[in-house]
């Protein structure tokens, strides 16, 4: 079967009360579209149609600066609902690019970012296996919330016969249990050619989508319908508070993914994951952790309590107390923290220990050095071995030229506390800085630099020592 999608995400979603469109929230760091779109391209679907119309430019940029969820699927079209007259109309506007391009047709919402690829699966399995004319998905809804979707009606021998929106149904329907979420699939030739055929109905006058089912049983076609086993994977958002409530169902599905992985979360309710993290068997995750982005933790892992860490590579076997994290390398076997903080560009090579309140950025530091506590390297390339006393401070920043300096650390130099680095300056192999030196000029290997400004002095093979 040659299965196409469209996605419609054209509403203003008014009761979000934000001048960021609603199907542009994040969930679990990601906007909500993605998830739709994820969802369809792993059906398989031919080519995607995204109907978007409320600020349009701004969903059509994010749209385009998202990676692609499966990489053998076109990217795809968007198409403008310029006046929201419906969910007919919305699909209507697919019609140029898919028509004559699939046999059948999935509709779904930009703004249900629970609704998971299997679902969509079974709908599309059923409508094949049935040869309908179009299959939809229903729900079962307990006493409470039924999330404003239409009641579906069916007659005595229990065939779907139609649906009512919420807004238009009677006493007697709203009592009715079972909901329409709004998602289907269609004999594509055949909606084609119905959906123009619509009329404006409803007590908003637009052109309802659902009207299609009304059609078919006149038209004494086969309609199907499935269950949702999950009734949480229907919730669509349209408030802050149901934003906040897929949110917090979305995490508990990243963290009992992880679980059955071979992770372990002490207290997964105060554990967040996003999407595109990936994490090692037997690592352990503290509670209050955040870890975002793009982040790649490693095996036997200790992470946390209250550790951020945002698109950054970690080895096997860290640990990182209570620290933040960010677009940071990190090498096997290094500890850090608590309350160390790597920026963009910070490279700690293998069995670094970095201290409390220490802070690297854009510099590589090697393998076996020890950065002591209140510590701050930026724009530096530590050597291996090298101890960093605490205190220690590259100053890399030209407040006249506002331009920023390196500082070059060679191997096994010991720096002693409260030394400041005055970038551009090079520390030779193993020498040495007293503590509180101010370092002006460069320090030759096997050198020893002390004062403000510091002064070298220099071992000589006799034993004595010589100022320079």
């Amino acid at each position: 079967m040659n299965l196409a999608a469209v996605i419609l995400a054209a509403g203003q979603g008014t009761r979000m009360k934000s001048k960021l469109p609603k199907v542009l929230h994040p969930v679990v760091g990601k906007p909500m579209v993605y998830y739709a779109l994820d969802a369809v391209s792993a059906l398989g679907a031919s080519q995607t149609v995204l109907v978007i119309g409320h600020a349009a430019d701004q969903v059509r940029e994010t749209v385009s600066n998202l990676q692609p969820p499966t990489s053998n699927v076109p990217p795809p079209i968007l198409v403008e609902q310029r006046e929201q007259l419906g969910t007919g109309h919305a699909v209507l506007q697919a019609r140029e690019a898919l028509c004559g391009k699939a046999d059948s047709i999935v509709v779904t919402y930009a703004d249900m970012p629970l609704l998971q690829t299997a679902t969509l699966q079974r709908l599309v399995d059923l409508h094949a296996s049935t040869h309908a004319t179009l299959t939809m998905l229903t729900v079962r809804a307990a006493s409470g919330d039924t999330m404003a979707f239409g009641r579906i009606l069916r007659d005595a021998d229990q065939r779907v016969v139609g649906i009512v929106e919420e807004a238009d149904a009677t006493p007697e329907q709203l009592a009715i249990r079972e909901l329409n979420c709004g998602v289907y699939c269609f004999d594509a030739a055949w909606m084609w050619e119905r959906l123009p055929l619509l009329q404006p109905s409803g007590t908003k006058n637009e052109y309802y989508l659902t009207d299609l089912v009304a059609e078919a049983v006149n038209q004494k076609r086969t309609i199907a319908a499935i269950v949702l086993d999950d009734v949480s994977e229907a919730i669509g958002v349209n408030t802050r508070v149901q934003l906040a409530q897929a949110e917090r169902i979305m995490r508990e599905r990243i963290n009992t993914a992880w679980m059955l992985a071979g992770v372990t979360l002490i207290d997964p309710a105060t554990t967040y994951i996003e999407a595109d993290v990936a994490i090692g068997a037997d690592t352990v995750i503290e509670p209050n952790t955040h870890l975002k982005g793009k982040t790649r933790i490693g095996a036997d892992c200790r992470i946390g309590p209250g550790a951020i860490i945002r698109d950054s590579q970690i080895g096997d076997d860290c640990e990182i107390i209570s620290s933040d994290v960010t677009q940071a390398t990190v090498e096997a076997h290094v500890s850090i923290g608590p309350f160390a903080r790597l920026r963009a560009g910070a490279h700690l090579a293998r069995n670094v220990k970095m201290g409390n309140f220490g802070e690297v950025k854009n510099s590589y530091v090697g393998e076996g050095s020890q950065i002591g506590h209140f510590s701050y390297i930026g724009d530096a390339q530590v050597g291996a071995r090298v101890n960093i006393g605490a205190g220690t401070i590259t100053c890399n920043f030209d407040g006249k030229t506002r331009k920023k300096y390196r500082t070059v650390i060679g191997d096994d130099a010991f720096i002693g506390s409260d030394t400041l680095l005055r970038a551009p300056v090079t520390i030779g192999a193993r020498a040495v800085t007293g503590a509180g030196a101010v370092v002006t000029k460069d320090v030759p290997p096997d050198s020893l630099a002390v004062g403000m400004p510091a002064r070298v002095i220099q071992k000589l093979a006799g034993g004595g020592i010589n100022e320079e």
